[in-house]
């Protein structure tokens, strides 16, 4: 298996962290964002939006979409599980997730911020605005979870929820974001760190770390 990504994107790393979890291998093939190596006739050639990442499995075939390609593994890899097997908890726990992988990584994410530059943005704003997109969507994260017991964000056990905000709270922390409010998300971080399958998928231990 094949993981094409780059070190910083927090989608990558959504996906590192369901490997480790799966137990999984892949190959880790990485991708310049800053360079533009995404934008390459070679790798649009296997994912048309340019965008990282991009999953091949043992078959050959090639996904794309972070919560896709994670949903692919916990349908083919069930155990652990990434979703209660409740209803009303599965939901919550996509709720949550796409607070932050729809609604909250992709305004804030570089394909945005260098869009914002060649408009004439000043990077003060830049930065500020990164960190505005952060702080709205962990603070809905924050009020979503207020009541659900710990130590991870829907009870003792990762779930799609953790490998999704692990990932923007790294984001978050590189713009600036004071954490100090969202004591809550601070604790799911804290259990995370303890598991070697979040600690090893961390940007800062990846081949291509800068």
């Amino acid at each position: 298996m094949e993981l094409h990504g780059y070190f910083r994107s927090s989608a990558s790393y959504r996906v590192r962290i369901a490997l480790n979890l799966k137990g999984l291998t892949a190959q880790h093939l990485s991708y310049h964002l800053r360079n533009g190596e995404q934008r390459s006739d070679a790798y649009l050639a296997i994912n048309p939006q340019g965008l990282v990442p991009t999953f091949r499995n043992a078959a050959g075939d090639l996904l794309t979409q972070s919560l896709a390609i994670i949903e692919w593994l916990d349908e083919t890899y069930p155990d652990p599980p990434f979703l209660p097997s409740d209803a009303l908890q599965r939901t919550k726990v996509r709720s949550f997730a796409m607070v932050l992988a729809c609604d909250t990584h992709p305004v804030q994410n570089l394909k945005v911020l260098t869009r914002l530059r060649h408009l004439g943005v000043t990077e003060a704003a830049v930065t500020e605005w990164a960190a505005w997109a952060n702080h709205e969507g962990l603070s809905a994260c924050e009020v979503l979870i207020a009541q659900e017991k710990g130590p991870f964000c829907f009870g003792i056990s990762p779930t799609l929820a953790d490998l999704c905000l692990i990932p923007q709270l790294a984001n978050a922390k590189r713009f600036g974001v004071d954490l100090d409010s969202f004591p809550r998300l601070q604790a799911v971080a804290s259990a995370a760190a303890e598991l070697k399958a979040f600690s090893d998928a961390s940007p800062d231990k990846q081949h291509d770390a800068e």
